[in-house]
């Protein structure tokens, strides 16, 4: 499965991948325009609607209307590193969602692909060619 990574211009990065093209830029601060999200944004992005995605299919396999339904993502950041040391997603649900799956909606969430997969990280192989 091929994704194409290329250079547009400016701090922009795109990925071309099975048909759209996604789109990330740097901040103004940081040399770049700030018309896209940076690759890390998009990267945590990518936790929240992968999870969102099971807790829509999950209301929508028992007929549960998902109005008012949202998640709200936040990190804890390692002051040391930088990086996300934790990552909180709460799942608001409005007064009508029904007490009895409140539990299971939250198992729903932990079924995202993308979390898995950073309990299980895959291996990185990183080399050069030339065309």
């Amino acid at each position: 499965m091929d994704m194409n990574i290329y250079f547009p211009g400016g701090k922009k990065v795109y990925a071309d991948f099975k048909g759209f093209t996604h789109k990330t830029d740097q901040a103004v601060y940081a040399g770049g325009e700030g018309s896209a999200p940076t690759p890390f944004e998009l990267f945590l992005a990518s936790i929240g609607t992968c999870a969102g995605i099971f807790v829509l299919g999950f209301c929508q396999q028992r007929g549960i209307d998902s109005a008012g339904i949202q998640l709200i993502q936040r990190h804890d950041i390692d002051p040391a590193t930088r990086g996300v040391k934790k990552v909180h997603l709460e799942i608001q649900l409005p007064p009508s969602f029904p007490e009895k799956y409140k539990k299971a909606v939250i198992q729903s969430a932990n079924l995202c692909a993308v979390k898995k997969h950073m309990e299980n990280p895959p291996e990185f192989n990183v080399f050069t060619s030339q065309g």
